[in-house]
């Protein structure tokens, strides 16, 4: 009897291992059915359409903030030098940003049969002659800003006549009141509006 019950043994042992090696070959033929039955779809994004940069104000801040040496003299040859540097790299930054609007108006513009779509165009176009127009007046603020420095009127406030400060005028080239004056100035504003 002890004879039979080893073979009985090894013959449910053996059937659990084919039992156990049918079951894996099912799982992953199944895995490679699931496989072979998903398709990868490729998800195509439109081109997006080349806009000019919109500037910001910030984008001339690309300097290297000027040293102030202790004792020296407010808007000397160096910080005039400096501002001057500033103020030409701002404006041509600007002038730049405009004949890249002008080239993209003329290569975009395109009749659209769709009049959302011609819409949309419109729209940018609007948005993109805004923010040029208040770059123009920013430009000529700059100009303004370098006719100062050619007459030695630079980085003094236009009301009260003190020193606006380096670390003011490098924030804002273009600045020509104190902050004291600029202060009260937006306080009025207020209080009017």
């Amino acid at each position: 009897m002890p004879a039979k019950k080893k073979t009985a043994a090894k013959k449910k042992v053996s059937k659990k291992k084919t039992v156990a090696k049918k079951t894996t070959a099912k799982k992953t033929a199944s895995k490679k059915k699931v496989a072979k039955k998903k398709t990868v779809v490729k998800k195509t994004t439109p081109k997006k359409k080349s806009k000019p940069r919109t500037s910001s104000s910030s984008e001339f801040k690309q300097f290297e903030p000027y040293k102030i040496k202790k004792g020296e003299e407010y808007m000397n040859d160096e910080q005039i030098k400096h501002f001057r540097m500033i103020l030409l790299a701002w404006k041509k930054e600007l002038m730049e940003e405009v004949d890249r609007t002008v080239h993209h108006m003329q290569d975009e513009a395109a009749n659209f049969p769709d009049p959302n779509d011609r819409a949309s165009q419109e729209s940018e176009f609007t948005m993109e002659l805004r923010t040029r127009d208040r770059e123009r007046k920013l430009i000529k603020k700059i100009e303004s800003a370098i006719n100062q420095l050619d007459a030695h009127e630079y980085g003094y406030c236009e009301e009260c006549g003190i020193e606006i400060g380096i670390r003011r005028l490098e924030a804002r080239p273009t600045a020509d009141l104190c902050i004291d004056c600029k202060s009260l100035d937006e306080i009025r504003e207020k209080v009017r509006g």
